[in-house]
């Protein structure tokens, strides 16, 4: 069983005066776990629905493998959605539920049969295979409606928050299970959640949507590490956003050695300047934020934003050794919060022009954490400009 190239191939839908969807434009590979990432509203299930067929956009079409199946009904498409409601018939056990549509096909008993055994193993459910759905937990609901929707061969299993009904526990372990049959079965996932813990834990590629847009598209690295807009890097995880006015960008050779450029940064909460964000990101950045602005000829300047996540902020009693490197950024403040979460503490550092900044800090040995910090120490922070990352100011 091999998954389907998806296209989507400049999709637009309105709802009256509400734009849902603007000109949406992408490319999914085959066999791929791809999520489409955010919140209430953003159009991500609209997306998902005129993937499935349930929807018709006013725009654009959508490809399976290169062929327009706008025109096809949902049964007609080589795809099937798993929804959050689990949809499941309540008078009939996890076998016949499987099997409804195999039956409907009227295909030969003993075939049904085998296909039925096969997925339901898939999902771990054997022992549970004569059991009505009121005899089973959320999650082996759920695990059935993913059988049923398998059991077609679908080249393109649709999920639509499938985990949402589900309490933290059960959402992990369906997450982990959900990765285990897409790597066994090989076919195209397209997974729609607003939790990013989710999208950052098993797809290949995320797609990060806001207001009717596709924002960035990139593995969970990517979206995480070097997030385009304010608004992916404020969505996925947490981060220290601050308005900067480009001073210059220089060529520079990052701690590995490789050819890099450094923007010297202008910025008020700081209360100075500092080489504060470094590597190709922040010259894309740049570039684009020039497309975006109409900018020209020069970079210096240009009104950004830059964002360092809390676990790169290094939090130590002492001025820490920069060892004489000049992308080091040190900064004076005191803790107005700490917080222990066990294996990390969250730090709410006040800084000398009053901005407050978050810091992690993993607990990684208990004999190498060093003196506790604690309310009202004076301590510093620093990270490396390799650590913070230009991101385009097109969200306000």
């Amino acid at each position: 069983m091999k998954g389907s190239q998806v296209t989507i191939d400049h999709v637009s839908k309105k709802f009256g005066d509400f734009v849902a969807l603007d000109d949406i434009n992408f490319t999914i590979k085959p066999g791929e776990f791809f999520s489409l990432l955010g919140p209430s509203g953003c159009g991500k299930t609209t997306l998902l629905r005129i993937i499935a067929g349930f929807e018709s956009p006013d725009d654009g079409v959508v490809l399976f493998d290169k062929k327009n199946v706008i025109p096809l009904s949902p049964d007609k498409r080589p795809s099937n959605t798993v929804f959050q409601t689990y949809a499941l018939f309540p008078h009939m056990t996890v076998y016949e539920n499987v099997a409804f549509s195999l039956r409907l096909k009227k295909l030969p008993k003993d075939e049904i049969d085998k296909k039925v055994r096969k997925y339901v193993h898939l999902v771990q459910l054997d022992q549970h295979i004569n059991k009505k759905p009121n005899q089973l937990s959320g999650g082996q609901k759920q695990r059935v409606a993913i059988a049923r929707a398998l059991i077609n061969e679908p080249k393109v299993l649709l999920l639509d928050e499938p985990l949402s009904a589900l309490d933290a526990k059960l959402r992990t372990n369906l997450l982990i299970d959900l990765d285990r049959i897409h790597d066994q079965i090989g076919i195209t996932f397209i997974y729609v959640t607003h939790d990013q813990s989710e999208a950052l834990s098993v797809s290949d590629r995320i797609a990060v949507m806001n207001f009717g847009h596709v924002l960035q598209i990139g593995t969970p690295y990517e979206i995480y590490e070097s997030p385009a807009t304010q608004f992916v890097a404020q969505f996925i995880g947490e981060t220290n956003l601050f308005d900067a006015e480009v001073v210059d960008c220089v060529p520079h050779k990052d701690a590995a050695g490789n050819d890099d450029f450094m923007a010297t940064l202008s910025v008020p909460e700081l209360g100075k300047q500092a080489p504060l964000a470094t590597d190709t990101a922040a010259e894309a950045a740049l570039d684009r934020f020039m497309q975006v602005t109409d900018y020209e000829h020069t970079d210096k300047g240009q009104k950004v934003a830059f964002t360092i996540r809390p676990e790169k902020i290094r939090i130590t009693l002492e001025p820490p050794s920069t060892g004489g490197r000049t992308d080091i950024n040190v900064f004076s403040g005191v803790v107005e919060e700490p917080i222990y979460s066990g294996f990390q503490s969250k730090f709410y550092v006040k800084l000398a022009t009053g901005k407050v900044i978050k810091v992690f800090k993993q607990h990684t040995d208990y004999m190498d954490d060093g003196p506790v910090i604690q309310w009202k120490d004076k301590v510093y922070v620093s990270w490396s400009a390799e650590d913070a990352y230009i991101v385009e100011d097109i969200d306000k």
